[in-house]
């Protein structure tokens, strides 16, 4: 297995990615781009597994939003609703939109990332088509915060780690992340190019040096969720893009040159899910 990296190759692989890059495709910034959401107290996840928080059963597969906080003012609340294996569809009619929806305020923002399980094509609870279904359930999001008077924010899926035989970082997610953008340009909707902006890190690390920025153990190679370095990586990657096209202001971010010790992230003991109804 490739030794992890260092703290400080972590920083250097995913800091200002987005501005030094300039690959993200214009990330459908706002209309009339925000000078930062000065009111937001709570910044809100809409997710699957790439995202959410992870319990010490799990440990050390860690979800990208676990580590976001670590790049946002210390008095902006994360509610990571992110959770294992759900669609846009699955997600709306297990109630959990709802459930955000009735605690989300004026100012708040809510952050929407789907796709990977909207693939599944074979599970009739999870799949959507991609130009009709999958957008007609971005727009329910997108309508449920602006209704409340919260910014609704896009995002594409965050890439798995996958490699042609000449090195090249491959695309896994169909058409989903383009799907995505329509709505984004239609709706006038912020957009946040995960999937551009982590495809281009997998390219700059390369196949071996990726793999200690996923979920490898001595039991498992997994290419789609992350270890504590991989998830801070794409969380650096969020408030850095979330800063570019102005949802954020400078204020509201911290850290985004900084080292993040991997011992910051930590997995709680009990997963509330298991007592759900």
């Amino acid at each position: 297995m490739t030794p992890a990296p260092t703290r400080r190759q972590v920083v250097a692989a995913g800091a200002g990615l987005a501005l030094a890059l300039g690959a993200a495709p214009a990330a459908a910034a706002l209309p009339h781009p925000s000078r930062g959401h000065h009111r937001m107290r709570t910044l809100y996840i809409a997710g699957d597994s790439t995202a959410a928080q992870k319990y010490a059963a799990a440990a050390p597969e860690t979800g990208w939003g676990m580590a976001l906080p670590f790049f946002l003012r210390k008095d902006v609340r994360v509610a990571n609703h992110a959770i294992n294996g759900r669609s846009t569809k699955s997600f709306l009619d297990e109630g959990r939109l709802d459930t955000i929806l009735a605690a989300i305020r004026p100012g708040d923002l809510l952050l929407i990332q789907f796709g990977h399980n909207d693939q599944k094509i074979d599970d009739p609870t999870r799949y959507t088509e991609p130009w009709t279904s999958y957008q007609d359930n971005l727009r329910r999001y997108v309508a449920g915060a602006r209704e409340r008077g919260a910014l609704p924010v896009l995002a594409t899926s965050v890439e798995r780690r996958k490699f042609d035989a000449s090195g090249t970082a491959l695309r896994t997610l169909g058409e989903y992340p383009a799907a995505m953008r329509e709505v984004a340009r239609e709706e006038g909707v912020a957009l946040v190019d995960i999937q551009e902006l982590s495809l281009a890190l997998w390219q700059k690390l390369g196949p071996e040096a990726t793999t200690a920025y996923f979920n490898w153990t001595p039991t498992e190679r997994d290419n789609t969720h992350f270890n504590p370095p991989g998830a801070i990586a794409v969380a650096r990657l969020v408030a850095a893009e979330l800063l570019h096209i102005r949802v954020l202001a400078p204020s509201d971010t911290r850290r985004l040159d900084e080292e993040i010790p991997v011992e910051w992230i930590t997995w709680p003991d009990a997963d509330p899910e298991e007592n759900r109804p």
